[in-house]
This record gives C-alpha cells, structure tokens and sequence, in this order.
C-alpha cells in the first residue's frame, strides 16, 4: 500500500529497538501452527463487517483536521512457509516504476475495497490474485489487525492469511515490477524496525523501516508489519 506516516501521536505509542524483543517468541521457529495458535490475538474474521461498518480506524491524529471520509482499503500479510527450512516468509511485492502514484515503492498486495467485493478478506485475496497471481483457494485467512488509517485518506484493513503449497507468483506487469519473500523471523525482529521522522508542513511524521538487501520497507507498510509484531508477537 500507500507510504504514508504515523503522527507523532501514534508514534508516541511505540518505542522501537531490541531492548522491545519479547523473549517468549524465538522468531525463527514462528511456523503455521503457531500463527494459528495466535489467532486470539487479531481480530476475528467473523467481526469484518461489523469492523468495518464501525468507525474504528476512521480518525488518526494527522488526520483529524480532514473534512474527507477515509476510503477503505485491504492488504493481505501472505504467510508461505519457507522451502526446505523451518518458519514462514512474508509475501511482497515492488510497485511499477511509472506509476502515477507509489511509483517503485515496496507494498503488501492490496488495495482498494470494491463496490462487488463481498467482504475486506475478498478484497485484499482479489487484489493479491491480480497483483501476483496468488489463487484464493490456497490462502487459509486467519485474522485481521486494528484498521490503519493513513494521512492520504486510506483506512487500510491488513488481512493475516496462510498460504498452502509452494505457490507460483506472476507479477502483473502493469502494477507490480517483483514479487519477493521476506523472512518472517527478519519483519518479527524489532532490531530490524528503524525509526525515521520527516517534518511535513502539518508536523514531525514518524513511522518505521525495514531495510532487507535491496528493498526499503517503510511508510504504511512499514507501520502495518510494526503493528503485526506488536499486536500478534509482543
């Protein structure tokens, strides 16, 4: 999705770095089971429609002077489990360059909630189809996090998903440049999440960033993955 920024408000309620590791998960050994023994810790699938009827997420503190409602939005945290080791991988993709917005930007497939999408879990399982050819069929949903509102008008609903298999992922070339995994025990490693500000003309915006190899994750996509650790791992 969309690289926008935390307030300092939001960022407030989260202190980043090592000293936050949790000692209890031992990242590297986070298989299937233990996301779905996890599953009390995200919100039920059976409360979708009522979350997203609600008004949760609909007002961060950057976005409070906004007169414009917040268009809803899906992304799907993909889990595939790694081939011949233990753990999971975290789907990904790299945005086209040339795009007229988010342009080369890193993302989690996603985006808008449809009119004819059934529910928020159809929406991001049709966007994660056409954006890398992932079949619905082979994803297990498992739950939701908090929605994420961001300041360009988003109020983003992550969707938590097993992937069955070793699945073959197509970038369509319209949309998305590469598709690549990210090891869950790298975006579970608090190490990992830098904390960086820019100052925008309504105030200091924090948000976090992963550096894997090549790719900067960051922006909203950055704060999602920060908010799956913290609310399924912390």
């Amino acid at each position: 999705m969309v690289p926008d920024l935390v307030s300092t408000y939001e960022a407030s309620k989260i202190k980043a770095g090592a000293d936050l590791r949790e000692a209890g998960v031992i990242a590297e050994e986070v298989g299937p089971a233990e996301i779905l023994a996890r599953a009390a810790r995200m919100r039920p699938l059976s409360t979708a429609g009522a979350l997203r009827a609600s008004g949760e997420g609909r007002v961060a503190a950057s976005l409070a002077a906004s007169t414009q409602p917040l268009r809803d939005a899906a992304v799907l945290i993909g889990l595939v489990e790694r081939r011949g080791a233990r753990g999971l991988e975290l789907i990904m993709i790299r945005r086209t360059e040339g795009l007229r917005v988010h342009s080369g930007e890193v993302a989690l497939p996603g985006g808008k909630i449809e009119p004819d999408d059934a529910s928020l879990v159809d929406a991001a399982l049709r966007e994660a189809e056409e954006e890398v050819g992932l079949d619905p069929s082979v994803v297990k949903p498992v739950g939701l996090l908090t929605p994420y509102p961001t300041p360009s008008g988003f109020r983003v609903f992550p969707v938590i998903g097993l992937v069955g298999g070793a699945p073959a992922l197509v970038p369509d070339p319209g949309e998305v440049a590469e598709v690549f995994l990210v090891p869950l025990d790298f975006v579970l490693d608090p190490g990992n999440h830098r904390e960086e500000f820019i100052d925008h003309a309504s105030g200091r915006r924090h948000f976090f960033s992963l550096q894997y190899g090549r790719h900067r994750i960051w922006g909203v996509t950055g704060n999602i993955l920060r908010r799956f650790y913290e609310e399924v791992f912390r």
